[in-house]
């Protein structure tokens, strides 16, 4: 996978988008990650690869501070018509080299972004570098499960599922910096491929 590529797969995939990834189990999936994670007003919260804002539609937005990134225009089109009203700022830019100061953030989500970006690395590094010292990062995606090596099914496939845009083979454990605590790891769908993590700096 690299960002020209990935561009290009989520303009053709932007039209659909919804369809897949903001109804059944995908929309339940994302009920479950918001519904006890208490945003206010008085912090900043960033949105990294936000799509076509599918997570902003299951929040109370309209007093929350909140930033929105993806890579792909045409996404964060869709993304922008939904929200032509709100006080969300949208801003095209690459995940893995984010234009904002150190420690910037209270609260960052990172929906369906580290299996999506070809540097998870260096995406967590950025995310974890943009993060205040008491804030947190919710992660939703899919991962290998812990201390497992890859099926051979998943080994087959990988190289053809990536040419859609995400990788079916990465392990969190292993992209994870440095100074993070895990304050929660729960399976949300598929057998515990998709999971909920919220993680921390070390003070």
């Amino acid at each position: 996978m690299n960002n020209s590529w990935n561009k290009f797969i989520y303009k053709i995939g932007s039209p659909i988008y919804d369809k897949f990834f903001n109804s059944g189990i995908f929309l339940n999936a994302r009920k479950q990650i918001f519904q006890s994670i208490p945003f206010n007003n008085q912090q900043r919260i960033l949105f990294v690869g936000v799509g076509t804002g599918a997570d902003l539609e299951l929040i109370n937005h309209n007093d929350l501070n909140i930033s929105a990134i993806d890579y792909s225009p045409d996404m964060l089109e869709k993304a922008r018509k939904k929200f032509e009203h709100s006080t969300i700022t949208f801003l095209e830019m690459d995940a893995q080299k984010m234009e904002f100061e150190n420690e910037s953030f209270d609260f960052i989500v990172a929906s369906l972004i580290l299996s999506v970006v070809p540097d998870a690395t260096k995406c967590f590094q950025e995310m974890k570098r943009v993060l205040k010292p008491k804030g947190r990062i919710i992660v939703f995606d899919k991962f290998v499960p812990k201390n497992k090596k890859l099926s051979l099914p998943i080994i087959l496939l990988r190289p053809i599922i990536s040419l859609l845009g995400t990788d079916i083979g990465r392990s969190f454990e292993e992209i994870l910096p440095e100074n993070i605590v895990v304050e929660e790891d729960t399976p949300i769908m598929l057998n515990g491929m998709y999971r909920k993590i919220i993680i921390r700096k070390i003070n």
